[in-house]
Protein backbone atom coordinates (compact mmCIF):
# COMPACT_ATOMS: atom_id res chain seq x y z
CA UNK A 1 0.00 0.00 0.00
CA UNK A 2 1.46 3.67 -0.94
CA UNK A 3 0.96 6.00 2.13
CA UNK A 4 1.30 8.81 0.05
CA UNK A 5 -1.46 7.23 -2.79
CA UNK A 6 -3.28 6.75 0.21
CA UNK A 7 -3.10 10.17 1.63
CA UNK A 8 -5.18 11.61 -1.34
CA UNK A 9 -8.24 10.05 -0.76
CA UNK A 10 -10.64 12.73 0.21
CA UNK A 11 -13.24 10.03 1.79
CA UNK A 12 -13.21 7.73 4.20
CA UNK A 13 -11.10 4.82 2.86
CA UNK A 14 -12.93 2.25 4.89
CA UNK A 15 -16.35 3.00 3.54
CA UNK A 16 -14.02 3.55 -0.03
CA UNK A 17 -12.75 -0.24 0.32
CA UNK A 18 -16.18 -1.56 1.57
CA UNK A 19 -17.88 -0.03 -1.68
CA UNK A 20 -15.29 -1.18 -3.71
CA UNK A 21 -15.37 -5.08 -1.98
CA UNK A 22 -18.95 -4.77 -3.02
CA UNK A 23 -18.46 -4.20 -6.53
CA UNK A 24 -15.79 -6.84 -6.44
CA UNK A 25 -18.26 -8.95 -5.34
CA UNK A 26 -20.82 -8.14 -7.61
CA UNK A 27 -18.08 -8.72 -10.60
CA UNK A 28 -17.25 -11.68 -9.51
CA UNK A 29 -20.81 -13.09 -9.87
CA UNK A 30 -21.41 -11.09 -13.07
CA UNK A 31 -18.24 -13.51 -14.58
CA UNK A 32 -20.11 -16.25 -12.67
CA UNK A 33 -23.66 -15.43 -14.68
CA UNK A 34 -22.30 -14.70 -17.87
CA UNK A 35 -19.96 -17.83 -18.08
CA UNK A 36 -22.17 -20.53 -17.05
CA UNK A 37 -25.11 -18.82 -19.47
CA UNK A 38 -22.67 -18.91 -22.29
CA UNK A 39 -22.23 -22.76 -21.27
CA UNK A 40 -26.49 -24.01 -21.00
CA UNK A 41 -27.95 -20.93 -23.09
CA UNK A 42 -30.31 -22.47 -25.56
CA UNK A 43 -32.66 -21.25 -28.40
CA UNK A 44 -32.53 -18.79 -31.38
CA UNK A 45 -29.36 -17.26 -32.25
CA UNK A 46 -27.52 -19.12 -29.66
CA UNK A 47 -23.89 -18.50 -31.25
CA UNK A 48 -24.26 -15.27 -31.03
CA UNK A 49 -25.29 -15.13 -27.47
CA UNK A 50 -22.86 -17.39 -26.46
CA UNK A 51 -20.20 -15.12 -28.42
CA UNK A 52 -21.34 -11.93 -26.69
CA UNK A 53 -21.97 -13.86 -22.90
CA UNK A 54 -18.21 -15.47 -23.20
CA UNK A 55 -16.95 -11.97 -24.72
CA UNK A 56 -18.91 -9.91 -21.31
CA UNK A 57 -17.54 -12.48 -18.62
CA UNK A 58 -14.10 -11.81 -19.45
CA UNK A 59 -14.43 -8.26 -18.77
CA UNK A 60 -16.19 -8.68 -15.89
CA UNK A 61 -13.43 -10.66 -14.78
CA UNK A 62 -10.93 -7.90 -16.13
CA UNK A 63 -13.20 -5.32 -13.79
CA UNK A 64 -12.80 -7.76 -10.64
CA UNK A 65 -9.11 -7.73 -11.26
CA UNK A 66 -9.19 -3.71 -11.74
CA UNK A 67 -11.32 -3.80 -7.93
CA UNK A 68 -8.65 -5.97 -6.04
CA UNK A 69 -5.81 -4.08 -7.80
CA UNK A 70 -7.38 -1.19 -6.24
CA UNK A 71 -8.59 -2.11 -2.77
CA UNK A 72 -4.89 -3.50 -2.16
CA UNK A 73 -3.52 0.06 -3.15
CA UNK A 74 -5.64 1.26 -0.01
CA UNK A 75 -4.31 -1.25 2.20
CA UNK A 76 -7.77 -3.37 2.05
CA UNK A 77 -8.17 -7.28 1.19
CA UNK A 78 -10.65 -8.44 -1.59
CA UNK A 79 -13.49 -10.54 -0.12
CA UNK A 80 -11.90 -14.12 -0.07
CA UNK A 81 -14.40 -16.39 0.09
CA UNK A 82 -17.42 -16.99 -2.41
CA UNK A 83 -19.74 -17.50 0.50
CA UNK A 84 -19.07 -13.84 1.54
CA UNK A 85 -20.06 -12.24 -2.23
CA UNK A 86 -23.70 -12.64 -1.55
CA UNK A 87 -24.13 -11.14 1.88
CA UNK A 88 -21.23 -8.26 0.27
CA UNK A 89 -23.06 -7.78 -3.32
CA UNK A 90 -25.32 -5.22 -4.64
CA UNK A 91 -26.88 -6.74 -7.47
CA UNK A 92 -27.19 -10.52 -6.20
CA UNK A 93 -27.06 -13.09 -8.45
CA UNK A 94 -29.61 -14.61 -10.92
CA UNK A 95 -28.83 -18.09 -11.56
CA UNK A 96 -29.52 -18.75 -15.52
CA UNK A 97 -32.02 -21.90 -14.35
CA UNK A 98 -34.27 -21.42 -17.56
CA UNK A 99 -31.28 -21.73 -20.93
CA UNK A 100 -33.87 -19.95 -23.13
CA UNK A 101 -31.90 -17.54 -24.74
CA UNK A 102 -34.42 -14.12 -24.01
CA UNK A 103 -34.68 -15.34 -19.74
CA UNK A 104 -30.73 -15.02 -20.29
CA UNK A 105 -30.93 -12.01 -22.26
CA UNK A 106 -33.52 -10.61 -20.01
CA UNK A 107 -31.78 -11.90 -16.78
CA UNK A 108 -28.21 -10.43 -17.62
CA UNK A 109 -29.57 -6.76 -18.83
CA UNK A 110 -31.08 -6.46 -15.04
CA UNK A 111 -27.47 -7.08 -13.84
CA UNK A 112 -26.49 -4.63 -16.15
CA UNK A 113 -28.49 -2.35 -15.07
CA UNK A 114 -27.58 -2.66 -11.62
CA UNK A 115 -24.08 -2.57 -12.25
CA UNK A 116 -24.59 0.70 -14.15
CA UNK A 117 -26.52 1.76 -11.11
CA UNK A 118 -23.76 0.79 -8.65
CA UNK A 119 -21.36 2.31 -11.01
CA UNK A 120 -22.44 5.52 -11.10
CA UNK A 121 -22.89 5.75 -7.38
CA UNK A 122 -19.44 5.16 -7.17
CA UNK A 123 -18.39 7.86 -9.36
CA UNK A 124 -20.43 10.25 -7.72
CA UNK A 125 -18.86 9.35 -4.16
CA UNK A 126 -15.10 9.68 -5.75
CA UNK A 127 -15.36 12.04 -8.56
CA UNK A 128 -13.64 14.94 -6.27
CA UNK A 129 -12.75 12.79 -3.56
CA UNK A 130 -10.11 10.09 -5.42
CA UNK A 131 -9.32 10.46 -8.97
CA UNK A 132 -7.44 7.24 -8.72
CA UNK A 133 -10.94 5.27 -8.12
CA UNK A 134 -12.96 7.72 -10.15
CA UNK A 135 -11.42 6.74 -13.37
CA UNK A 136 -11.07 3.34 -12.84
CA UNK A 137 -14.89 3.02 -12.09
CA UNK A 138 -14.89 5.19 -15.14
CA UNK A 139 -13.46 2.27 -17.69
CA UNK A 140 -15.83 0.00 -15.95
CA UNK A 141 -19.12 1.94 -15.92
CA UNK A 142 -18.46 2.58 -19.57
CA UNK A 143 -17.95 -1.32 -20.39
CA UNK A 144 -21.08 -1.64 -18.53
CA UNK A 145 -23.28 0.48 -20.18
CA UNK A 146 -21.53 -1.13 -23.58
CA UNK A 147 -22.84 -4.92 -22.31
CA UNK A 148 -26.15 -3.43 -21.49
CA UNK A 149 -26.79 -1.95 -25.08
CA UNK A 150 -24.89 -5.31 -26.64
CA UNK A 151 -27.22 -7.58 -24.79
CA UNK A 152 -30.65 -5.01 -25.52
CA UNK A 153 -29.63 -5.37 -29.48
CA UNK A 154 -29.46 -9.33 -29.31
CA UNK A 155 -32.51 -8.97 -27.24
CA UNK A 156 -34.51 -6.74 -29.66
CA UNK A 157 -32.94 -9.53 -32.87
CA UNK A 158 -34.50 -12.18 -31.76
CA UNK A 159 -37.92 -10.56 -30.80
CA UNK A 160 -37.97 -9.40 -34.26
CA UNK A 161 -36.93 -12.65 -35.53
CA UNK A 162 -39.31 -14.72 -33.49
CA UNK A 163 -42.45 -12.22 -34.71
CA UNK A 164 -41.63 -12.91 -37.72
CA UNK A 165 -42.29 -16.76 -38.16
Amino acid sequence: MGTRGIEIVGMDVNELLELLNRAYCDEWLAYYQYWVGAKIVAGPMKDAVIAELEQHATEELNHALMLTNRIIQLGGVPINKPEDWYKWTNCGYNAPDDPYVKVILQQNIEGEQCAISTYQKLMQQTQTADPVTYNMVLQIIEQEVEHEEDLQSLLEDLELMVSRK
